[in-house]
């Protein structure tokens, strides 16, 4: 049975049972814990933490997913990969513990022609939380199997959680024994066991946790450790069955890594390197982390991450050199992603036919992150070649862990090259201390980790306004800014109070609102509301902290605030005006930059502001100046055309038929309101915007840039902020073609024409000053001072800085009379910092006088340091108060080093 087939039959058999089927969300969503979504359960969150009400009251889903923490253990085991498919279904206050466990049980044993999986009831083993013995009689009554056949388990095992104050509930696991060959025979019987043995994780295998979302938790301390303040009013169900596990099982294989969706890529990594997948275990991990890699990379980029050096770029970054680094491992030196990453996206795009649509675009990223790695790889070889040479001149054989660390995390070499190379030269690694301080840097990210953690907002006094009302916020900005409305509720701190009054600054709920709260991109309304009580609150921003509810934060000028009072929002005319030909602006440089650029030109977030925007976006490099300027007259072009701007609701799939650009990471309801330019961009869209594309009047981009790597950004002006901006920049240009006496379009050669005649007087100039400095060499090599039969020259320059002075210590050394012992010592000073340099000739390095220890004698005076080797050396400080005494210093060591 394919992948395919199981992740069919799992949504048929709960759609038959009334569940809504929902489309997997994007990897990545807005949740302050997570990076990308971990669970099945992520896109319900809201629901089961109260922050909305569910349109269903069951569903199911085959859910991506993203697990991280273990990155360096993939491939290790069987079990575990990076990237996987969750089957979940769900329940929200509707079945509960019975109806998810006859749910679970009879697909799992219903024969396959009957659209089960057809698994043998004699392998499974149901697990529970130790002490729930409503699950265990349950599951009796349900599969007609005896107590001791019923594993009862701890809450390490058997209780979730989400790790914050909010739902939790014990769990029940289906079990799969896959026989003495994968674990010991004989170790199951005694099902009291509370912690499921390490040896046994093999041979009895986690297919599908059940978890009975009941209690109230108003303390998390750990996984084990929490306080249950009562029962939930609404108790649900959230299941998650892997479906790589459940496939391997089905297909006779014994991991993960052995379906038919990801084995074809190990497939191509043996014809690529000539090795043998099940010959050798170090092989055999590393074709696992290609294998692994190489999907979760594809569907990560899918999903809009590009590489970088932090957060979900950084993630994907180490998961495409983990497989580039480990194809380099098993032998094979050249491009691995193009011959890998077409195989892996030909299996998955059955199911994921956005793969085959967004493949320029991924293959463009992944691709280039290659190449930059390649790069990387060449110079980290040079850094650990210096290394290993310095450890070697010192007659050491162990490079340490801190240098092999930094090779890591500075230089991005993995420790497995580093290891691999230094055995190469004779030589070992520190691995202890390297791991030490990978530990560290773990901890430290972990704590950072739990720092941001438990940063869920407290909806329950939203939910209960929004509850009190019945009803969603009408908005009704997109046609109106002033509206008339109720107050329906008022929240301060977290609390829903009845009044507040005059100098309060609260959040304010009306029933029907033109003010748009910020989103998409867009920033929030302001202005005002009027209220009949003669009451007025100054609105500063707007937030949905739930879906369908609409908050303005206010204050409070005049009077006195109420509940059920009639009030009147009247949105500030021009900022809103603004921000809409702001974000228009936006869509249609979008658009043009994907004509441009290719359809890899992704937005990658944005910002509308009054006047003003800024547009991020995939690209691989720099935009040349010449693509800028095309974009912004082929904008200003459709603007003059005064193409309509038009809005209109359709579902998802018919705004995907109809051409609509849809967002990563932006949340779509089943309906979706997609904004059209005339004929020519369309996209989906929350925000506001122009009735018609003219009233843009121009649009300014003032340069782009580089945020991360693969993201660029376009900084631009709109309507009269960009009039203002080129009115400035007409003013300038007339002044300085007043200044220069030419016509403005003259203006770009008569200023090249300045410059290079600038650049040649600065060379002449600089001619002339060293030839002045040079000058005085033979007067000091003249007037050198016998010191203890060595000739030195000590002498300050003013105004010299570090170049100058060392130009000048080596031509007067090449001045001192040949055959005898010589230094030069010139200290300059100039713009408050010091340069000192030394210069010994071989007869003064012979009568043991050292340019290093002269330059660590003055460096202390003149508040500094330096060093060098014996024939020259040189240094600085900022004290140019002691260099008289520096001077004398160098007279006295010249002394001591002659006559030692």
């Amino acid at each position: 049975m394919d992948t395919a087939d199981v992740r069919r039959r799992f949504t048929a058999h709960f759609e038959a049972a009334g569940h809504t089927v929902v489309p997997s969300a994007p990897l990545l969503l807005d949740d302050p814990n997570l990076l990308f979504v971990n669970a099945g359960m992520v896109p319900f969150k809201p629901y089961f933490l109260g922050q909305e009400t569910p349109p269903y009251a069951r569903a199911t889903s085959v859910q991506k997913c993203i697990r991280t923490p273990d990155i360096e253990d993939v491939g290790k085991t069987t079990r575990h990969g990076t990237f996987f498919e969750m089957c979940g279904n769900f329940s929200f206050g509707d079945y509960f513990k019975e109806g998810a466990i006859e749910l679970a049980w009879d697909l799992v044993t219903k024969p396959v022609a009957d659209g089960g999986f057809g698994l043998e009831e004699s392998r499974l083993w149901p697990s529970i939380l130790h002490g729930d013995d409503e699950a265990l009689a349950l599951w009796m009554k349900v599969t007609g199997l005896p107590s001791e056949r019923i594993v009862k388990l701890g809450p390490k095992e058997n209780y979730w959680s989400m790790g914050v104050p909010g739902p939790g509930g014990p769990c029940s696991e289906i079990l799969y024994d896959r026989g003495p060959e994968f674990g010991p025979d004989g170790e199951f019987t005694t099902t009291d066991r509370i912690a499921m043995p390490t040896e046994l994780e093999d041979r009895y295998l986690e297919i599908w946790n059940l978890v009975f979302m009941q209690d109230e938790l108003s303390a998390v301390r750990s996984k084990e450790d929490f306080d249950i303040a009562g029962s939930l009013p609404k108790k649900n169900i959230d299941t998650g069955m892997g479906l790589e596990r459940v496939a391997y099982l089905l297909q006779g294989k014994a991991n993960m890594y052995e379906i038919d969706v990801m084995f074809p890529v190990i497939q191509r990594a043996e014809e690529l390197t000539g090795k043998k997948y099940g010959a050798q275990h170090d092989d055999d991990v590393r074709l696992r982390v290609v294998a692994d890699h190489v999907r979760s990379s594809m569907m990560l980029i899918n999903d809009g991450v590009t590489p970088g050096n932090e957060a979900r770029g950084y993630v994907l970054r180490r998961l495409l050199r983990r497989a580039v680094r480990s194809m380099r491992l098993l032998g094979f030196e050249d491009r691995a992603l193009p011959e890998l990453m077409p195989v892996s996206r030909d299996r998955m795009a059955e199911t994921y036919t956005d793969l085959l649509a967004n493949w320029e675009r991924i293959s463009t990223v992944a691709y280039a992150e290659e190449d930059a790695f390649r790069q990387t790889l060449k110079a980290g070889t040079q850094i650990f070649d210096l290394a290993t040479s310095e450890v070697k001149k010192s007659g050491g054989t162990q490079l340490s862990g801190d240098r092999a660390f930094a090779l890591h995390d500075t230089y991005g070499f993995p420790i497995d090259l580093t290891l691999e190379m230094a055995a190469e030269q004779g030589l070992s690694v520190d691995e202890v201390g390297f791991r030490r301080l990978m530990a560290e840097q773990r901890e430290r990210a972990k704590a950072d980790a739990k720092a941001k953690k438990g940063t869920h907002q407290d909806a329950r006094a939203y939910r209960e306004v929004a509850d009190s009302m019945g009803q969603k916020v009408e908005f009704t900005g997109y046609t109106e800014v002033v509206s008339e409305g109720a107050v329906r509720g008022i929240v301060v701190g977290g609390a829903v109070v009845p009044t507040a009054s005059a100098g309060e600054e609260v959040e304010l709920v009306l029933d029907r609102t033109p003010f748009y709260a910020e989103g998409g991109g867009q920033l929030a309304d302001q202005g005002v509301i009027q209220l009949d009580t003669g009451a007025v609150v100054e609105v500063y921003d707007v937030q949905s902290p739930i879906v369908g509810l609409i908050v303005h934060k206010v204050r409070v000028l005049e009077g006195e605030v109420s509940v059920g009072t009639h009030a009147q929002g009247r949105v500030d005319t021009e900022r809103r005006l603004s921000i809409s030909r702001a974000h228009t602006a936006t869509h249609m440089v979008h658009k043009a930059f994907r004509e441009a650029l290719g359809e890899t030109a992704t937005q990658a977030g944005s910002e509308n502001a009054p006047g003003r925007f800024r547009f991020d976006f995939s690209a691989t490099g720099a935009v040349p100046q010449s693509v800028m300027a095309d974009v912004e007259a082929r904008v200003n072009d459709l603007v003059l055309a005064d193409l309509a701007v038009e809005a209109e609701y359709m579902s998802q799939a018919e705004a995907v038929r109809s051409g609509a650009m849809a967002l990563f990471g932006e949340k779509y309801g089943d309906q979706v309101r997609v904004i059209s330019v005339g004929d020519w961009a369309r996209e989906l869209c929350g925000g506001t915007h122009t009735p018609r594309s003219s009233h843009l009047g121009v649009v300014k981009l003032l340069g782009e840039s580089s945020i991360g790597s693969g993201v660029r950004r376009v900084e631009a002006l709109v309507g009269a902020d960009a009039y203002r901006f080129l009115a400035r920049e007409h003013v300038l240009v007339a002044q300085l073609s007043e200044a220069l006496k030419v016509r403005p379009e003259q203006l770009p050669e008569r200023v090249h024409d300045l410059v290079e005649k600038l650049r040649t007087a600065e060379k002449e100039i600089e001619k002339v000053r060293v030839g002045q400095l040079l000058a005085a060499g033979g007067e000091l090599a003249a007037g050198a001072t016998d010191v203890a039969g060595v000739k030195l020259v000590a002498h300050r320059v003013d105004g010299a800085g570090g170049g100058d002075v060392r130009t000048l210590a080596l031509d007067v050394r090449g001045r001192l009379p040949q055959g005898q012992a010589g230094a030069v010592v010139v200290i300059g000073a100039a713009d408050g910092k010091v340069s000192v340099v030394a210069a010994v000739n071989d007869e003064g390095r012979a009568r043991g006088i050292s340019a290093n220890e002269l330059v660590r004698a003055v460096g202390p005076i003149v508040g500094g340091k330096g060093g060098g080797k014996d024939d020259i050396a040189q240094g600085g400080g900022t004290d140019a108060s002691r260099l008289d005494e520096a001077l004398a210093v160098v007279q006295a060591e010249v002394a001591r080093m002659a006559s030692a």
